[in-house]
C-alpha cells in the first residue's frame, strides 16, 4: 500500500455535534469497526419525566441527554462525565449511571488492550490447506479496520470481514464461535501460563470479496522463547476482547 493511500486512510478531522466535539475519520468508510453511531435523541417534548427516577421537569429539574443511549433524564441520574471513545468523543460526555458503567468498562479495552493489538506479537501463521507455516508479525493496523501480518509475504485482513473465531488453547479446545453469537472465552484466554487452557493459537475464518467459500486463518503461538509466547498470550486475550466489542457493534 502506497504511503499516500494509507495516509488518507488515517486522516481524521474534528467535528462538533449536538453532543460535544469528535475526533472522527476524515473518510466514513475508513472508521472503526469497533466504533458505535451517536444516537438519536429522545425529543424533548416526548419525555416529560426523567426516564430513570420519573422526576418531573421543571425550571428547577432540568433534562439532560445521555450522550450514549440518547435517553432523557434529570441531572442526578445523568452527571457522570465519562469517557467514550467508541464515539471518538475528544472530551468525557455526560451519561447516565448504566451507559457509564459500560463506558468505563470498554476503556481497559482503550488503555490496555488495543495497544496490546497495535503492537502486534509473532505467530506460526497457515494459509488454508498449506502445510507449511510462515513466522509472520500479526498486528492491528492504526485505524483499527485491518488485521495486518507481516512475513516473507504480507497481507491484510478486513476486521468487518471476520465470520468465525475459534480460540485454541492447551488442555481445552472450544467449538467454533460464530462472531455474531460470540460467548465470553476471556477468563480462559486469562489464565496463567503454567496452566492447562492457557490460549495457543486463533483460527479465523473470513469473507474474501469475489469468491465463494470463506478462507482460513491460523495462528499459532511459536515455541522458541517464553517471551514471545507471553506476548502472543497477550495478543490472543486481547483480540478476545476486540471480537467481542465487534459483535456489539454489530448488534447496536
Amino acid at each position: 500500500m502506497s504511503s499516500g493511500v494509507a495516509a488518507r486512510r488515517d486522516a481524521k478531522k474534528l467535528v462538533r455535534s449536538p453532543s460535544g466535539l469528535r475526533m472522527v475519520p476524515e473518510h466514513r468508510a475508513f472508521g472503526s469497526p469497533f466504533g458505535l453511531e451517536e444516537p438519536q435523541w429522545v425529543p424533548d417534548k416526548e419525555c416529560p419525566r426523567c426516564m430513570q427516577c420519573d422526576a418531573k421537569f421543571d425550571f428547577i429539574t432540568r433534562k439532560h441527554h445521555c450522550r450514549r443511549c440518547g435517553k432523557c433524564f434529570c441531572d442526578r441520574c445523568c452527571s457522570q462525565k465519562v469517557p467514550l471513545r467508541r464515539m471518538c468523543f475528544v472530551d468525557p460526555v455526560r451519561q447516565c449511571a448504566d451507559c457509564a458503567l459500560v463506558s468505563h468498562r470498554e476503556a481497559e479495552f482503550y488503555d490496555k488492550q488495543l495497544k496490546v493489538l497495535l503492537s502486534g506479537a509473532t505467530f506460526l501463521v497457515t494459509f488454508g490447506d498449506s502445510e507449511k507455516p510462515e513466522t509472520m508479525v500479526c498486528r492491528l493496523s492504526n485505524n483499527q479496520r485491518c488485521l495486518v501480518l507481516d512475513g516473507d509475504s504480507h497481507h491484510e485482513i478486513e476486521i468487518a470481514h471476520v465470520c468465525t473465531v475459534q480460540i485454541l488453547t492447551e488442555g481445552f479446545t472450544p467449538g467454533e464461535k460464530d462472531i455474531h453469537t460470540y460467548t465470553s472465552l476471556l477468563g480462559s484466554l486469562l489464565a496463567s501460563e503454567a496452566g492447562s487452557t492457557r490460549a495457543t493459537g486463533m483460527l479465523l475464518q473470513y469473507t474474501v470479496p469475489g469468491a465463494e467459500a470463506a478462507a482460513q486463518l491460523r495462528l499459532m503461538a511459536g515455541e522458541d522463547a517464553s517471551g514471545s509466547k507471553r506476548q502472543a498470550a497477550a495478543w490472543l486475550a486481547a483480540m478476545h476482547k476486540a471480537t467481542k466489542l465487534l459483535y456489539e457493534s454489530r448488534d447496536q
